[in-house]
């Protein structure tokens, strides 16, 4: 008895076991269950969630639908409308389109009228441009010859000044003042001075033979500077002719005449043959 009540306790033992892991594994599984349930319920609130949004996005795009529908609706009217009123004014369409294409041919010419102007304009700019820097630069060359042709008369007068003028009274008049304040000596001329050429009015008889001397030679502007002037009887349109050691080069005509320098344009003389220096004589008109 005793070893049978044994074996009936071995496999009670081994069943109340099986049971406790029988029931164990039921409550893990149940657990899981359970986490399972839980994170489906989260992913049903969640569905439930977007469903809503989507079904309000879904009322709000049955409204716009609605909305839409009821303007095609309006459109339709309106094409019919415009429909009726196209067949009826079919000959001023066919008017209008010719007038369109007439436009946009005009357009096109428009077009390339603008770009033709515009290309015109910058060319224009551009030479402006050119212009404005040859101004600059004529007018920087018209300072330094004003101021050239002013060192050139002050040297004139201090010259004129320092000489003894002897006419043909016997008294002679005394020299300047030298620098150390002293009087120089009064000096009779061995020989008869020469008597200063009279002006002559514009558009008179001009002197032949009248001799000056080529001061400055300005190439690029096609000028040249004579040291004669209106008191040596020099007017605007005498005509000098130029000579480079003794070799006669061309004429020169005046255009512009100060008191004891003139300037003159290139006529038929060589500029790049003439020099500061050269002989000019007048020739008659």
């Amino acid at each position: 008895m005793d070893r049978r009540g044994n074996v009936i306790t071995s496999i009670l033992t081994v069943l109340i076991i099986i049971a406790l892991a029988i029931a164990g594994g039921g409550f893990y599984f149940f657990q899981k269950e359970h986490a399972k349930n839980l994170d489906l319920q989260a992913q049903l609130d969640e569905m439930d969630s977007r469903l809503k949004t989507t079904e309000s996005n879904l009322d709000e795009s049955k409204k716009k639908i609605a909305d839409l529908q009821l303007k095609l609706q309006e459109d339709k009217v309106q094409i019919e409308t415009l429909d009726t009123q196209l067949q009826q004014e079919s000959l001023a369409r066919q008017e209008a389109q010719v007038k369109f294409e007439q436009l946009k041919a005009d357009l096109e010419e428009q077009k390339a009228s603008r770009v033709d102007l515009e290309n015109k304009l910058n060319q224009a700019q551009e030479e402006g441009r050119k212009t404005q820097e040859q101004l600059t630069q004529m007018q920087a060359q018209k300072k330094d010859l004003e101021v050239k042709i002013s060192d050139l008369e002050a040297k004139t007068r201090d010259i004129e000044l320092g000489k003894i003028v002897v006419s043909s009274a016997p008294t002679v008049p005394a020299q300047p003042a030298t620098k150390k304040g002293k009087k120089a000596k009064a000096v009779k001329s061995k020989a008869p001075a020469q008597p200063r050429p009279q002006p002559v009015a514009v558009g008179t008889t001009q002197p032949q033979g009248q001799e000056a001397k080529v001061l400055v030679v300005n190439k690029e502007y096609n000028f040249a500077v004579l040291g004669v002037g209106s008191r040596d009887g020099v007017a605007v349109g005498y005509i000098f002719s130029i000579y480079h050691n003794g070799q006669y080069i061309g004429d020169v005509k005046i255009e512009k005449v100060h008191d004891s320098m003139s300037a003159a344009g290139f006529i038929s003389a060589d500029k790049n043959k003439i020099a500061e220096g050269d002989r000019a004589v007048a020739k008659a008109k």
